[in-house]
């Protein structure tokens, strides 16, 4: 007890933190030790004793230091380093601005979650994270009433415990993963008030049952993507993209990061094993296909413990190691076969099949559409396991098609005497979005017309009844994919002419872009030699 009298008096709590404590320390002194209403109560000072009402640590506003601390820890990511920067450079004019609510989205592996590390790093603040995937208990962010047996504090609160401090850096993880609809109510409506500027400042976790200043926190959210957030929750974090690695960052990324990091990890030094960035490139492109370094990391660490192993057998043997160069012809004996290839010219050797581009949560793919008819009784069928969006899509295009086959001089017996079939592989994964209307016409188009599209290209667009072309989102992680698949031409709608502008300079070297406003002017880029009306309307 004169423990806890001891922490209370040099505990430096607001009037109303210290009121309660004396109130439960009073109560405490009370209650036989055997009771369990004691370890209750005294569990419940700790953790008031242990928050951390008055500590905090002095932020570093050397404009000049957090940017190099930025570039030294990330490639690339200008718009999230330049969003920090201006957050430093406001606290340093203001002396007081709250921390902003920073959501940082983008597919898995692209450094959302490190970005929330160097970003404590810079500030000199301490970092938390917070993983909120799967989490389907409003208690879990407000905390438990102590009326439950074995009752707790929430998330944030414990973490606040933890680190010991009132201004840390506090990274909510997958926010998009928060699991809504159950019996225990919404933690996303929880999280509300933790983030909400106007409120926030005096919230109540329901096991402390005090109003507690989360102002001073810089709150980093993360997600994949921003469809699964509550609108209500969007509202009040400010969304920056991280976009996806081209082939050259990612090469780099390897060389600056992720090689130190698995020869640190696997105890090899620089000397003992050797990549070239031909041999990273080569594994980037041929071995992984995503938008992040992931998959890269891990085969780099595949690549170490196989020389780990030389270099033990060899140590053990003679006491000296042979310095070991990965060349691209010995990865097929270490990482085994090529997972990806270049298939996109061979799949388009005949008619009927156009090349699309799709974006999900982890990135930009490519999306082949199949078209073909048969003999039967006028049906179209549409498989892929699509959804409502892309079934309207594709018959959206085939009556574009209908209405206008007359004057591209192509027979759409299709009403009467065929069936059409359009097929989207690969068959178990679901599908859904306006964005392959061009890709379905011009599959459909090359199919009546008989020609084959180009090899070197792929599109995306939403069309109209009247053949208009209408933007799409997720363009540079199309682009992007497009460029690892091999492509060299694309076609865009021309409203999203501006979306090239955050395109780096090197992926568009490497593809030709051609902009559209209409289905008549995307079946000139797509066909050799182009595909023009031989009738106007």
């Amino acid at each position: 007890m004169k423990e806890l009298q001891k922490r209370i008096e040099k505990a430096k709590l607001p009037e109303h933190a210290l009121k309660a404590a004396l109130k439960e320390l009073k109560r405490l002194k009370s209650l036989p030790v055997q009771f369990p209403e004691h370890s209750v109560a005294r569990n419940y000072l700790e953790t008031l004793l242990d928050l951390p009402w008055s500590s905090s640590t002095t932020d570093t506003l050397d404009l000049q230091a957090a940017r190099l601390t930025l570039e030294a820890d990330h490639y690339g990511l200008q718009p999230v380093k330049k969003r920090v920067l201006e957050y430093l450079a406001v606290c340093q004019l203001t002396q007081g601005l709250k921390g902003p609510i920073l959501c940082l989205v983008g597919a898995p592996g692209v450094g959302k979650t490190s970005i929330g590390r160097s970003v404590a790093k810079t500030l000199c603040r301490k970092f938390h994270r917070i993983s909120l995937g799967g989490v389907c208990d409003q208690s879990d962010i407000r905390g438990h009433r102590r009326t439950y047996i074995g009752s707790l504090p929430g998330r944030i609160m414990a973490g606040l415990r933890t680190v010991g401090v009132r201004n840390p850096v506090f990274l909510l993880d997958e926010v998009d993963k928060l699991t809504r609809g159950g019996v225990h109510g919404d933690p996303a409506a929880a999280l509300l008030e933790v983030l909400d500027p106007e409120q926030n400042s005096s919230f109540v976790d329901h096991y402390v049952g005090l109003p507690f200043d989360l102002s001073k926190i810089l709150f980093i959210a993360t997600a994949n993507s921003v469809a699964t957030i509550p609108a209500a929750l969007l509202d009040r974090m400010e969304v920056l993209e991280v976009q996806g690695y081209t082939s050259e960052e990612k090469v780099e990324i390897a060389v600056r990061h992720l090689l130190p990091k698995q020869l640190k990890q696997h105890g090899l030094t620089p000397d003992q094993l050797t990549i070239p960035p031909s041999t990273l490139a080569t594994i980037a492109n041929n071995y992984t296909r995503e938008a992040g370094v992931r998959g890269l990391e891990r085969n780099i660490g595949a690549i170490c413990r196989s020389v780990a192993v030389k270099v033990a057998e060899n140590r053990g043997e003679s006491g000296k190691t042979t310095p070991t160069v990965v060349t691209e012809t010995m990865l097929g004996d270490i990482l085994g076969p090529q997972k990806f290839e270049h298939e996109v010219s061979e799949r388009l050797t005949r008619p009927g099949v156009a090349v699309g581009l799709a974006w999900t949560g982890m990135g930009g793919e490519i999306l082949f559409i199949e078209a073909s008819r048969m003999p039967g009784s006028g049906e179209l069928t549409l498989t892929g396991q699509l959804g409502d969006v892309m079934k309207e899509s594709a018959q959206i295009a085939f009556n574009w098609l209908r209405s206008n086959a007359s004057r591209y001089g192509v027979q759409c017996d299709v009403p009467k005497e065929t069936d059409l079939h359009i097929h989207f592989p690969a068959g178990a994964i679901g599908k859904d979005g306006p964005s392959a209307g061009v890709a379905i016409a011009v599959a459909l188009v090359s199919l009546y017309s008989r020609r084959c599209v180009r090899s070197d290209t792929a599109m995306t667009g939403e069309i109209t009844l009247r053949g208009l072309v209408l933007p799409v989102g997720g363009i540079k992680e199309k682009l992007l994919a497009a460029q690892r698949a091999g492509i060299r031409h694309v076609v865009l709608p021309k409203r999203n002419e501006k979306d090239l502008v955050e395109l780096p300079v090197n992926v568009k070297n490497q593809l030709e872009v051609s902009l559209v406003s209409t289905v008549e002017e995307a079946l000139t880029k797509t066909f050799d030699g182009g595909l023009a009306p031989i009738s106007k309307l």
